[in-house]
């Protein structure tokens, strides 16, 4: 386990913005409840409460892989309208502790699905 510093730090803001999650024209996820998390020199991710995610289109997958700073990440498939989307969504269900904040969120792979904010 690494903890977030000068090298490489991490922050998790709550986004003031409602982000909605469409895959196919079918809305995945809507929130106004989303955290942005900004990773060293990433691309900012936006983590979705599940309660705010439609859970019924989504399939828990066996892949798995570890982020030495946020942990192990399970990940979901995405059905719709007729297509699925493999390993769309990751989602740390016990991060490490300076990360505890994304626990119960699910982040989208930007190239699978559409993410915006919407006014």
């Amino acid at each position: 386990m690494k903890l977030p510093g000068p090298d490489h730090p991490i922050t998790i803001t709550p986004n003031a913005k409602r982000i909605r999650v469409t895959a196919d024209g079918v809305v995945i996820a809507d929130t106004t409840h989303a955290l942005t998390l900004k990773e060293a020199s990433y691309p900012a991710v936006q983590y979705v409460p599940r309660q705010d995610a439609n859970m019924e289109l989504l399939t828990r997958t066996e892949r798995t892989t570890h982020c030495p700073y946020k942990g192990d990440a399970s990940y979901f498939s995405i059905k719709a309208n007729g297509k699925t989307l493999d390993n769309a969504i990751w989602t740390y269900e016990e991060p490490f502790p300076a990360m505890t904040e994304i626990a119960g969120h699910l982040a989208f792979y930007p190239d699978k699905v559409k993410i915006e904010e919407v006014a």
